[in-house]
């Protein structure tokens, strides 16, 4: 059998910047924006097990359940203004 290796995610050193914001801040609008986006994005990564410890770790800090940011990010994106003025002229899907 194959020996399964973590893999390193091509967003890292950016996520890991963020992640650290999040965990640094308070919930606001766009962290929380933030928080649902590298949950999706890691998963079921195999890898960059720190980034979905913390991740983990700031959903508990603030009392969410992921079903919870889930709805909260929700009402959050359908404003549509989460993302605007950020300098932002690209998405991000990786």
């Amino acid at each position: 059998m194959a020996d399964l290796k973590d893999q390193q995610h091509p967003q890292y050193a950016k996520d890991r910047t963020t992640v650290n914001q999040i965990m640094a801040g308070e919930p606001s609008d766009h962290a929380l924006a933030e928080l649902g986006r590298l949950l999706i994005r890691y998963k079921a990564f195999p890898g960059a097990r720190d980034i979905q410890t913390d991740l983990q770790k700031v959903l508990n800090l603030w009392g969410l359940t992921e079903a919870e940011l889930y709805a909260k990010t929700q009402v959050i994106h359908q404003t549509g203004t989460v993302y605007q003025n950020l300098g932002r002229n690209r998405e991000d899907w990786s």
